[in-house]
């Protein structure tokens, strides 16, 4: 957790904004492209589909040996806080820690937004 809370930390709004606005302007691959040169991670690959005994259950999924985020349709692959959710498990399997916890995941993705609503608001 500790190096993950780290390079949350290091990303500045603006940064998290651009990411989130790259996303909901359906550039995902773009912005999963730029987090992973920030994180020095090969980005994982997105795509639209699902995993068998998954298909009812939830939006999105990381899968580990494949390295790539499921999207359950196109709507979702582009909704930046589930984008962002899947990505945070990625980065933690990178970085060495198998299995994020959802909260830690819904909270990385989260900062993400909020730092969108804040940017945009201000402009």
């Amino acid at each position: 957790m500790d190096k993950i809370k780290k390079i949350v930390i290091d990303i500045d709004d603006l940064t998290k904004s651009q990411i989130v606005r790259m996303i909901l302007e359906k550039q995902t691959e773009k912005a999963l492209e730029k987090l992973s040169e920030f994180y020095h991670v090969t980005p994982p690959q997105i795509v639209v589909g699902t995993i068998k005994g998954k298909r009812r259950t939830v939006y999105a999924l990381y899968v580990q040996n494949e390295r790539k985020i499921y999207a359950l349709n196109s709507e979702i692959f582009f909704n930046p806080f589930v984008v962002l959710h899947e990505y945070y498990h990625h980065i933690r399997t990178k970085l060495g820690v198998h299995r994020g916890s959802e909260r830690n995941a819904n909270k990385f993705a989260q900062e993400f937004v909020d730092a969108y609503k804040k940017i945009v608001g201000n402009s």
